[in-house]
């Protein structure tokens, strides 16, 4: 008994990422669902929603309005995203539009810098 309460303990201490490599041998090695396992990893690791909401890798950048400055905001925009000039205008007019989606957080606060520096302003999702 003592073994399985250490073996709890353990999986406890389980990141998310490593919860799934675990179900992931599991099945491999016994057949076991990974969602049975995930299950008896999960609610033991207390803190799985907050490894995941901090390991958020990929934003969508919003743009949310051009503040007063619209013909700034569609060159960046156009700089950013390539668009044509029509395009970009429609975007821009459009907002809130997304400009990039499933960018990496470095991205995504560089092109924010960039929107905001020429007057609009931005949402990062």
């Amino acid at each position: 008994m003592a073994d399985i309460a250490k073996l709890v303990e353990e999986l406890s201490k389980l990141t998310v990422m490593e919860a799934a490599e675990l179900a992931k041998a599991l099945e491999e090695e016994w057949g076991v669902s990974a969602a049975a396992a995930v299950a008896v990893a999960g609610p033991a690791g207390g803190g799985a929603g907050e490894a995941a909401a901090e390991e958020k890798d990929e934003f969508d950048v919003i743009l949310t309005g051009d503040g007063g400055k619209k013909i700034q905001v569609i060159k960046e925009v156009r700089a950013i995203t390539g668009l044509g000039l029509t395009e970009a205008k429609a975007l821009v007019e459009g907002a809130p539009k997304a400009l990039k989606e499933g960018v990496n957080k470095a991205e995504a606060e560089e092109i924010k810098g960039k929107i905001e520096a020429a007057g609009g302003t931005v949402e990062l999702k």
